[in-house]
């Protein structure tokens, strides 16, 4: 597995089977800005921001990454959403004149971390994207170019493969779909409010309870970085209960890793609230029925890990 000493140095990741829709139409900003809980206005073809897009009780859909492309909005989503995601947008046009292009097939996308923005490629599209939380550029270009992009980029920067992006973003305390994202997941839970919500937009799907969360200041749970305290390697479904008693469950693991940065175990997972806070210890015991006995002394600590 490739490791990444100081990703700001340049790292590049492979996002190609990312799902891509591209979304034109003359009313392709209003309805597409009422299908988000961002402000599709901040993007632009140099720029890509995030958004969430939810059910109407305010539950993810997908989590997606939006630019602008001449006479269109490109969007870009994990691959696991393919299939629900363009069948979801669509619901909602009416007599909207709107029409939406699977576009998954016909682009590689490569993603470059660091300041600086890479040297461009022909024919491509560079546009600036915080994937991990720091900054970073996606590369846009057609798949027939992409191993010849991929050569070129190896020749100056660090190919972080699947394995090493997984750690990665784990470190960083990206959520991913089908392990911190589901459709039961409200995305202030996940931690994106701060980089997916914009509270003074106009309406869209969903917003009427995402309003409401904010109202109150409070989620039933919150995604927090564990850190195996003994050092044992911490498993995707694993329980959270205090001391040893298994039978009050106060949260569960989502992903997890060995850092090799900081020569740790670590995970992702949700915490209830009352739970929650930095410092906190508790036992994480296998999912019941696994079969495995063992339980983990873990500790909360926030995100970021590095």
């Amino acid at each position: 597995m490739t490791q990444l000493s100081n990703p700001q140095r340049g790292a590049f990741f492979d996002l190609s089977p990312r799902v891509k829709l591209r979304i034109t139409g003359a009313d392709a900003l209003r309805f597409l800005n009422g299908q988000i809980s961002n402000d599709l206005r901040k993007a632009t073809a140099d720029f890509a921001i995030q958004a969430s897009v939810l059910s109407a009780k305010g539950k993810l859909n997908a989590n997606v990454f939006i630019s602008a492309n001449a006479d269109s909005f490109v969007l870009d989503a994990d691959p696991e959403v393919r299939e629900e995601l363009p069948a979801r947008i669509e619901r909602y046009i009416i007599a909207d004149d709107v029409q939406i292009e699977d576009v998954t097939d016909r682009f590689a996308i490569f993603h470059i971390t660091g300041e600086v923005a890479p040297v461009r490629f022909r024919p491509s599209r560079i546009v600036r994207a915080d994937r991990f939380g720091c900054s970073g550029w996606d590369i846009w270009l057609e798949r027939a170019e992409l191993e010849r992009a991929r050569q070129e980029l190896s020749a100056t920067l660090v190919f972080c493969d699947e394995e090493c992006a997984e750690v990665f973003r784990i470190e960083r305390g990206i959520p991913r779909w089908g392990h911190e994202l589901t459709d039961q997941i409200i995305p202030t839970e996940a931690n994106l409010e701060p980089t997916s919500i914009d509270y003074s937009k106009g309406c869209y799907i969903g917003q009427e309870v995402i309003s409401r969360i904010k109202m109150s200041g409070q989620t039933n749970k919150r995604l927090c970085g564990l850190v195996s305290v003994s050092g044992t390697p911490l498993r995707p479904g694993m329980r959270l209960a205090p001391g040893e008693d298994e039978g009050k469950e106060v949260g569960w693991i989502t992903s997890a890793a060995r850092s090799p940065r900081l020569g740790k175990e670590i995970a992702l997972g949700y915490v209830k609230r009352g739970f929650n806070s930095v410092g906190s210890r508790y036992q994480a015991f296998p999912p019941e029925n696994s079969g495995d006995d063992i339980n983990v002394p873990v500790e909360l600590v926030a995100v970021p890990f590095v």
